[in-house]
């Protein structure tokens, strides 16, 4: 009886623990801040789905070879062995403890897609070097550089020391490498380091939080999803789309990661074919500005700035805010604006569509490749073309340029008549002004759209103001930066539809050819860093680049603090039918009518414009498309010169006519009796 009884407490006793235990069993791993939306298990037809999204990645290269993938991973071992040397030579110079430097470390991490398993063939390697207190950033760029100068493998080798993220650039035996550094704040770098630990922020600068950032968040992201290889492989498919650019305000590798990591958190069992469907599925009808989290933010009392709208006003403007999940959290998406957020949600609604007719045996996961033509979405376009006489000189303006693109599109959706401006990720290799002069571009494509208006009239919409505090924002940081050079220029100009033909590769607009037939009206000239695209000249505009002379008075209006008055300048029109004669005060414009003059019967003198500073009067180089061609071009613009001194003239005469009815005003109100004549 006693023993019954004991047996009876023991197992009551152990009763909570087994529950406890078999609980822990049945419940499985809680991923994100939310509980899933489905725990389903993959069916026979979702994995026969998966495999055939497998066999139709594969003629798209996002799969290495496991001889490349070797490849890498020798390189990295010998740019390891490269670091620890290094840092050992350097701890010597410095006078540290024999015993210490045995054990001194160092090491290379890796992050982005190559960490993230999704890099595609020929894709570079992010790389962060991580060394010991004693190791300075100064030692990185002068030291360390010096000693990849040294070996035989290393090609392109170049430092960016005063970038927001310090890197050296190199190609080490044929693999293009970006290499951050990191100073912690510990005596030696041991081999297991684990970069998530939040006390590794302690007592650092913010140049190294930044390196660390890109390896803690893409580390953070592995551990917060449930299943790594389901996650790669739909993480493969979706950044095969056309809206991947973080630089133009569409969503980055990160932010993609980050995306696809929330989906696999909702649908933990799902294999990829679902999780693709899912993605669409949850982002199409996602409630943005509402933001995307992996795991509730974390405060390690550091006192670095994280996102949060409730403290930092300017959270709160944030249209689509997808938060990174390591500390100090960040939004990946900061340069999105409305017409790029609205541009990826439409998207994601088509993906949603498409993937229902996979999932319905109605399409193959192909369809999803096809991405809109982009160049026969919109009637009509604005065209930017940066241009410079080196290779090297293009390399550093190409990159100014394109990081400020953002900032056109910004200006493009202030203005009150375009409702839409859609950067095409893809850049294009530029003509040439001279087939004779060596020269280097690239080109640019943004489609437009103008909002409809009421009327049978046309619509004329000057673009002056938008282009302008875009292009002196690109020089001014060019002169503050140094890097400004003579022949460095930018291009604007509206085209239409039919025009595009004329300025990009044929690869670019096959199905343009397929879908429309084209005109022959097109690229007439490119004279003085201006390029006309039409015969109808209200469909071109011209931004004049500092060269010669000219950037030097750049250069000391920019000391000055005042503006250069001839950086920049631009005038356009953007034609839409259906509303009335539309003209900013104080800007060039040229009215467009039902039926557009011919360039041939514009015959005026040229007079200094007091609206566009063109810089000095250069005589204009041979167009390469003909001296009849040349001829038009230039008698256009003369044209606009005319104009636009005619209107700075009547804008006088109106300033007149007001300033000499307001002194009759006073007149007759403090002087009633005295007799006033005009």
């Amino acid at each position: 009886m006693l023993l019954l009884s004991l047996r009876i407490n023991v197992e009551l006793f152990l009763s909570p623990i087994t529950s406890q235990v078999q609980t822990a069993q049945q419940t499985p791993k809680h991923y994100g801040i939310t509980s899933p939306i489905s725990l389903a298990q993959p069916k026979e037809a979702d994995l026969v789905l998966t495999q055939k999204l497998i066999e139709t990645l594969r003629p798209f290269g996002v799969f290495e070879e496991e001889l490349e993938l070797q490849r890498r991973i020798l390189v990295l071992g010998k740019l390891n062995t490269l670091v620890q040397v290094w840092i050992r030579e350097v701890s010597e110079v410095k006078n540290i403890p024999s015993s210490v430097i045995d054990n001194v470390g160092g090491k290379i991490f890796t992050f982005g897609s190559y960490r993230l398993g999704v890099h595609t063939k020929g894709a570079d390697i992010d790389a962060l070097c991580v060394a010991p207190r004693h190791v300075e950033r100064s030692d990185f760029f002068s030291s360390f550089y010096e000693k990849l100068k040294e070996q035989e493998e290393v090609k392109d080798l170049r430092a960016v020391e005063e970038a927001f993220v310090p890197v050296i650039k190199l190609s080490f035996d044929g693999i293009e490498i970006d290499i951050l550094f990191a100073r912690l704040a510990l005596q030696t770098i041991p081999e297991n380091l684990d970069l998530r630990d939040d006390g590794l922020l302690k007592n650092l600068d913010i140049r190294c939080i930044r390196s660390l950032n890109g390896c803690r968040v893409t580390d953070e992201i592995l551990h917060l999803v449930p299943n790594i290889e389901n996650f790669r492989l739909t993480l493969r498919l979706l950044v095969c789309h056309n809206i991947y650019s973080n630089i133009l305000g569409f969503l980055g590798g990160v932010s993609w990661a980050m995306l696809v990591a929330r989906t696999c958190q909702l649908y933990p069992n799902a294999v990829a074919s679902t999780l693709v469907h899912k993605f669409f599925l949850v982002f199409s009808k996602w409630e943005w500005p509402n933001p995307v989290l992996l795991k509730q933010p974390e405060d390690c009392n550091l006192n670095l700035p994280v996102w949060d709208p409730r403290v930092t006003p300017s959270d709160r403007y944030h249209l689509m805010p997808i938060i990174t999940p390591a500390y100090p959290q960040q939004n990946s998406t900061y340069n999105v604006s409305t017409s790029t957020r609205a541009i990826m949600v439409e998207e994601f609604k088509r993906g949603l569509a498409i993937t229902d007719e996979i999932l319905l045996n109605k399409a193959e996961w192909s369809k999803l490749f096809e991405a809109p033509n982009f160049f026969q979405k919109y009637k009509h376009y604005i065209v930017l073309l940066a241009s410079a006489q080196t290779e090297k000189q293009h390399l550093e303006w190409v990159g100014l340029v394109e990081s400020k693109i953002r900032i056109l599109v910004g200006n493009l959706e202030k203005n009150e008549f375009i409702t839409l401006a859609h950067v095409n990720p893809q850049s294009f290799p530029g003509p040439k002004e001279e087939i004779d002069k060596e020269e280097f571009s690239t080109i640019w494509v943004i489609g437009v759209v103008f909002k409809k208006m009421e009327g049978p009239e046309n619509l004329n919409v000057d673009l002056t103001f938008d282009i302008q505090s875009f292009t002196d924002t690109v020089y001014r940081q060019a002169i503050t930066s140094k890097m400004f050079e003579a022949d460095m220029k930018i291009t604007a100009m509206h085209v239409k539809r039919k025009q595009l033909q004329q300025l990009l590769p044929k690869v670019a607009i096959q199905r343009s050819k397929r879908k429309a037939s084209h005109s022959s009206d097109g690229l007439r000239a490119m004279n003085d860093g201006s390029l006309d695209l039409s015969v109808d000249s209200d469909n071109s505009m011209s931004v004049p680049s500092p060269t010669g002379p000219s950037a030097a008075k750049i250069a000391r209006a920019s000391k000055d603090g005042t503006k250069p008055d001839n950086v920049g300048t631009s005038s356009s029109n953007a034609t839409q039918k259906g509303a009335a004669p539309l003209k900013r005060p104080g800007s060039p414009v040229l009215h467009d009518s039902e039926k557009k003059p011919k360039v041939d019967s514009v015959q005026q003198t040229p007079h200094p414009s007091p609206c566009l500073s063109a810089g000095p009067a250069n005589k204009r180089p041979a167009s390469p498309l003909g001296n009849e061609t040349s001829k038009k071009v230039e008698e256009v613009r003369q044209r606009s010169h005319v104009e636009c001194f005619l209107k700075f003239y009547f804008q006088h005469c109106v300033n007149f006519v007001f300033y000499t009815l307001f002194n009759s005003i006073l007149c007759v109100h403090f002087l009633p009796h005295s007799r006033v004549t005009h």
